[in-house]
Formats: structure tokens, sequence, C-alpha cells
């Protein structure tokens, strides 16, 4: 852990998922200082982070950008530790090709009612609102076994789908891709913003060097990523880093911040989330 024990202790929230063990190894580890402050990590599935925030239960989180705009009057976004880029969106699968619009009335898995893939899903097309929530991993299960009609799946399962015998109806994020024009915002770092700027800023700029970190030193963390991705290979451990760390990761950016402010935009415009008046991230 970073730091000593009169530091002050703050929650910390991520997914075991290889992306984010890769990205926090550094900060918590101790490899990364945040003087002043050290980080009590608790690893969770992202819907589990999103109702933990939901909650107002961590201090600072991995949350899906579906989340952000129910709680964005509590929480502000961190530029830098989130997944959003270009080709790594949610997929939409099933047992057999059909047209999406055929799927309209018929149970779609998803992995979580604040997942951003729930949120892309609803975008594309208001009808596709027989939704089953489950947790990300028993998607495929379920599809395959007739269950559901189609699902929606994240994280390692756009590696792995074709072995349960299931075919890509659609990929959302090259929908969002060419209907924006804006890398899909997936999943961002927020943090309480009731800890103060001074906080905010020191916890973003140690995030910051964590990621520069697994940048610059990438087998440093795998003995981190491994212990909490057993069922994984190798392979798709390094596949999983490849597609959701990127530039973006250590900085959104002026494309990246309008991405998210596009995403929340559209969302806020159709109902989805409630409107707020609060700025989402921290004045650069």
């Amino acid at each position: 852990m970073a730091g000593t024990g009169s530091d002050r202790e703050l929650s910390l929230g991520f997914s075991p998922c290889p992306n984010d063990t890769f990205i926090f190894n550094a900060l918590v580890h101790g490899v990364v200082a945040c003087d002043g402050y050290r980080f009590r990590e608790r690893l969770e599935d992202v819907e589990t982070l999103n109702r933990l925030v939901l909650a107002r239960a961590l201090d600072i989180s991995k949350i899906s950008y579906h989340l952000l705009g129910f709680i964005r009057d509590d929480y502000v976004v961190l530029r830098s530790g989130g997944a959003l880029g270009r080709g790594c969106g949610p997929l939409l699968v099933a047992r057999q090709p059909l047209s999406p619009e055929a799927l309209r009335g018929k149970p779609i898995a998803v992995p979580g009612r604040y997942t951003t893939a729930c949120l892309l899903l609803r975008l594309f097309d208001p009808a596709l609102d027989n939704l089953v929530f489950m947790p990300f991993h028993e998607i495929m299960g379920a599809v395959g076994r007739g269950e559901v009609a189609a699902g929606v799946i994240i994280h390692e399962s756009r590696f792995t789908f074709a072995d349960y015998g299931l075919v890509r109806l659609l990929d959302l994020g090259e929908w969002w891709e060419r209907d924006s024009g804006c890398p899909i915002p997936l999943g961002g770092i927020v943090m309480r913003r009731a800890l103060g700027t001074e906080v905010v800023t020191a916890v973003e700029r140690a995030l910051r060097s964590s990621v520069q970190y697994a940048f610059d030193h990438p087998e440093a963390a795998n003995g981190y990523v491994r212990a909490h991705s057993q069922e994984l290979s190798d392979e798709v451990c390094a596949a999983h880093i490849d597609l959701y760390v990127n530039p973006f990761s250590l900085a959104l950016g002026p494309e990246g911040e309008s991405a998210v402010e596009t995403l929340l935009g559209r969302a806020e415009k159709a109902g989805l989330i409630p409107p707020s008046t609060h700025s989402i991230f921290l004045p650069s």
C-alpha cells in the first residue's frame, strides 16, 4: 500500500479485469506515491461498483459512464484511468444471424442496469426494451442455451463468444462512433466532490503516474493481473489490456472529454438519465 499509517485512507474500487489491475497496480502497491493518502482497494465487477457508488459507498471508483448520469451531483470524473477508445464497444450477439429490429419485444440480456452497454442499446433502438440484467460472464451461456434471444457482451467476451456458437449482430461501439463521430466512453474513474479540489487533484495526478508507469513497465503488473484473472489465458489477458488501455487511459484530452459529454447529453435528451447543472470534470 502507498503511504504510512498516518496517511488518510481513501476507499478505491475497480474491477478485477486485466485493464484495471494493469492500470492500478503501481498506485495500490506504493510504486507511485500519493503524499498524505493511502488506498483501500475493493475489487468488484463493474455493476457491483456502479451500485456501490450509487449508494455513495466509495471515495474513488471505476464506474460505467451510464451511471455517471445518476451521480454527477456528488462525484467528479478524473481524466486518467478510464476505458475510452475506438473498436472496443459492446457487441450484440445471438445464436443465429438476424436483424436487431427482429429482437424488439424479445428478451435481451445486458450486463447490468447502469452499464454503458445497456445505455448504448437503448440509444441505438429504444424499442429494444425487454432487458434481462445478469452478470456479464453469464450472458453468453444464457444466449447459447436459448434462455434469452440475444445478449450484449463486454470485456473478454469479445474474444470468446464464437466458442459458444454465437454470432455478432451488431457492434454498438462501431454504431456509436459512426453516429456520433466520437470514441466510445465505456468506463471512467470518479471521485467524491466532497473530498475537495486539492485532494481530487492529488489523486488524479497519482493515478496518471500509475498509468504512465504501467505503460513504461508493462511486465511489472503481470503478477497482479494474473492473480485476479486466473480463468483467463495469458493471450486473452494481453488482448484485453491492448484493447482497453490506450492514450485515453493516460489523459482523456479534449476528444475524450467531448465524447463523455456527448454520451451524457444524448442520454439526458432521451430521458434515460436525470438532468444536472454540475460540470463533469474539475476545471483543468
